[in-house]
């Protein structure tokens, strides 16, 4: 495809937003210039600031932790020391390089241009919103395959159909990250934030618990709730102010798909069928060998897996289909064929690695100089003192989780500081444990896409520089937020009316006491 360039200019308060945020450096430097910062502050907050002591939900245990100076020998030896650790251990490294694999074998033969096209032939360009919010918000029961599947797709798809793909790419980010919470059924986050809000009643010395259902009506109502919301936003506001963006399409991508081409598709199509049974097998039963047992439950679980193990069932869910498809159209003829495919893939992920790096040393050091741990601490010690209550609360409550999202990016890790707090508190108020979780993690999604510490941040930037070379962390900022700005608004209102009419949110999960 070629593009061409925006026909119109944006306009207004998200153009100043873009122009002020791209007028700073590459997205590489900011994060070392942040390092910087971080450096910088820890050792003022080292030497100034108070040890903070709480109870650590996460770690079932009772922690004290201050400001880590990197300044100091110690400091400057954790910095030469971990940089590489740091960036081979950066989450989303890995995931993306594996999943890239086999997404580069669909992309260099053909398959996804070719699929799409034959799909988009007769389709309502604007039922493509819709459909790729809500595949992203589905997307998060795959923990974070999502950012790695569905955010390229949703720019693929947008601009196949004559839409803008940066749009596309808005639109798909916002329901993978901005709607993470939300889901139609039970997601790996569920668990895993439970179990913390559980320890917290324990170490509260509260004799009470709640079930992993407990979220699970709000948050199925929520999915539909945002996928409405996202489709608004980006029809009527983000779309508009991307301005115009037209592909002139090479002679192949005009024309009719051929009956090779729709040949390759049902065999890949075959081919996927196969694997899905096969993994099926390897996931469903309780004896299947990709199940464990969880000591937490008792039970035999997909929560290794799911965390571990998902992202090379991902690569394959594209590397077979498009080998398949590839052979039968005669893209691919040997192994040579099939290495340079992804050898393609991989070329792509220069930029990225570059923007990795600083990004996983910026992150790293946040966390190890705990400043992050003391922002959220002092920040919820602070609202406890506040003496406001009711349903006011709640809101500030989940506007100040969004707003420490921005500092501090693992969910788990802020509500293993949190918890202990809130949650005791709130029930002192007659709020259950389980609208205390579920309004935390309204916040804690809501501004996953304005956070430059959401650890996939970076990687979003590198896609949508695929489409706009010139675009930085400005662009993608003034896209995503009103989306998020939305989602914080209407997603507490959603939370208003279940608290107005005392509605369930969960199996087991009640608002008051």
């Amino acid at each position: 495809m070629k593009k061409q360039k925006n026909q119109k200019e944006v306009s207004g308060f998200l153009k100043g937003v873009e122009v002020i945020g791209n007028r700073l450096p590459h997205p590489a430097m900011i994060f070392f210039i942040l390092c910087v910062v971080v450096v910088i502050a820890s050792h003022f907050v080292s030497l100034y600031g108070e040890p903070i002591t709480y109870f650590d939900a996460k770690a079932g245990e009772q922690v004290t932790k201050s400001a880590k100076s990197l300044l100091n020998g110690e400091g400057l030896s954790y910095i030469f020391n971990s940089a590489v650790t740091n960036f081979t251990s950066f989450a989303p490294l890995g995931t993306v390089l594996v999943a890239m694999l086999g997404v580069g074998v669909c992309e260099w033969t053909g398959l996804f241009n070719t699929g799409l096209r034959k799909a988009l032939l007769n389709a309502n360009s604007k039922l493509l919103t819709p459909i790729v919010v809500f595949a992203g918000i589905m997307s998060n029961v795959a923990s974070d395959a999502g950012y790695i599947v569905v955010v390229p797709l949703g720019a693929i798809i947008f601009g196949l159909a004559g839409r803008h793909p940066l749009a596309g790419l808005a639109a798909a980010f916002a329901g993978v990250s901005g709607g993470f919470s939300a889901n139609l059924i039970l997601g790996t986050t569920d668990p895993l934030l439970t179990n913390i809000t559980n320890e917290a009643l324990n170490a509260a010395q509260i004799n009470m618990s709640i079930p992993v259902t407990s979220n699970m009506y709000f948050l199925q109502v929520s999915t539909i709730f945002l996928t409405i919301v996202g489709t608004f936003v980006t029809d009527k506001i983000v779309e508009p102010n991307l301005g115009g963006y037209k592909f002139e399409a090479t002679e192949e991508e005009a024309s009719d798909v051929s009956s090779l081409e729709s040949k390759g598709i049902r065999n890949a199509m075959v081919a996927l069928a196969i694997y899905v049974v096969v993994m099926a097998f390897l996931m469903v039963p309780d004896t299947s060998p990709f199940r464990a047992l969880d000591e937490a439950t008792g039970k035999m679980t997909l929560n290794d897996f799911l965390h571990n193990g998902l992202i090379l069932g991902m690569m394959l869910i594209f590397l077979i289909p498009g080998l398949v498809y590839g052979a039968t159209v005669g893209k691919i003829k040997n192994s040579h064929d099939l290495v340079a495919a992804m050898t393609s893939a991989m070329k792509s992920m220069g930029g990225y690695l570059v923007l990795a790096f600083f990004a996983s040393q910026f992150i790293a050091y946040f966390g190890e100089t705990n400043l992050g741990a003391i922002i959220s601490y002092k920040g919820a010690e602070f609202l406890k003192n506040a003496g406001i209550g009711g349903f006011p609360l709640i809101v500030i409550f989940i506007l100040f989780t969004g707003f420490i999202n921005l500092f501090m990016g693992s969910a788990s890790a802020k509500w293993a500081i949190m918890a202990p707090i809130f949650v005791p508190m709130l029930l002192e108020l007659g709020f259950t444990p389980a609208l205390t979780q579920v309004a935390y993690r309204i916040g804690d999604s809501s501004t996953n896409i304005i956070s430059p510490l959401m650890s996939y941040f970076a990687m979003i930037v590198v896609f949508m520089q695929k489409y706009d070379e010139e675009s930085g962390l400005g662009t993608l900022i003034s896209m995503m937020l009103p989306y998020s700005i939305a989602f914080l608004i209407f997603w507490t209102a959603l939370m208003g009316v279940f608290f107005l009419f005392n509605l369930p949110i969960g199996l087991g999960g009640t608002i008051f006491m």
